[in-house]
């Protein structure tokens, strides 16, 4: 699954310049698995991103804007799930959006969003590996 993220990604031009990565096992694993299809990226392990809060996970993304015209988190739920839900709702989106990722936070998936020059999210996109065509386990 984490290939076929890596892929997916790659395949939409998000290729980030900065990958901040939780220190865990399975993460480290995980962005094993991804980066070849994403290319040359600055990798940064992050032991504060183990099961972070939002808050914390936000901090890492606003000091990361400044470095990186696209940065990837790899972190942990329920974090990143609630993370996503607050660029969710601070931006607007559609309610059709919103339930869309109320429906929870799978394994490998990936919350897409552009953030201007004023530190505003805007919603790209969600991408789970059943999505992109990975067998259910």
């Amino acid at each position: 699954e984490a290939v076929l993220m890596g892929r997916a990604l790659a395949e939409r031009g998000l290729k980030p310049d900065l990958a901040l990565v939780s220190t865990a096992v399975r993460t480290r694993q995980t962005w094993e698995q991804m980066h070849d299809a994403l290319g040359d990226v600055e990798v940064r392990d992050e032991a504060n991103l183990y099961n972070a809060s939002a808050d914390v996970i936000r901090r890492f993304v606003e000091a990361g804007e400044d470095e990186a015209g696209c940065l990837l988190v790899l972190a942990h739920n329920p974090g990143v799930h609630v993370l996503a839900a607050e660029y969710l709702i601070e931006s607007a989106a559609s309610p059709a959006v919103v339930d869309k990722l109320s429906g929870g936070f799978p394994t490998g998936a990936a919350a897409l969003f552009t953030v201007d020059a004023a530190g505003r999210c805007a919603y790209e996109g969600f991408l789970t590996p059943r999505s992109l065509g990975a067998p259910s386990l």
